[in-house]
């Protein structure tokens, strides 16, 4: 399910974040799944339950996820309406992306075609 790298310059819950936000979106996980319980994957992941807690919690302020007191979480339907802030840091983050690569010498022609074969690629899988 989901994979932990220990030497990965990203905090184990970001890594957890990070994981089930590409299983939602890639539609592994679907609207209404229940995902596992913080103990649950606390063992699995051997990781400590309060860091499975916050990536849970930073989920659900995400809105990715919800929870109903006493059944667990879920996945969340994706909103109708685009979070237009998040949106925002989203592009914000790639135009730093592009100007790194940039900097390493790739060409805007071949930016554009790997943004092209990304957004095809989010396209057929759904």
């Amino acid at each position: 399910m989901i994979q932990l790298d220990l030497k990965s310059r990203k905090s184990i819950y970001e890594q957890i974040m990070d994981g089930f936000k590409e299983l939602i979106t890639r539609g592994v996980l679907h609207a209404g799944d229940k995902l596992p319980s913080v103990r649950e994957l606390s063992r699995t992941l051997t990781v400590n339950p309060n860091t499975i807690q916050k990536a849970y919690r930073q989920l659900e302020a995400d809105r990715y996820i919800y929870t109903v007191s006493g059944l667990g979480c879920f996945v969340s339907e994706k909103p109708e309406d685009p979070d237009l802030s998040k949106a925002a840091a989203i592009y914000e983050a790639i135009e730093d992306s592009v100007k790194q690569l940039r900097y390493l010498g790739i060409s805007d022609q071949e930016i554009r075609g790997k943004l092209e074969e990304i957004a095809c690629r989010k396209e057929e899988k759904g």
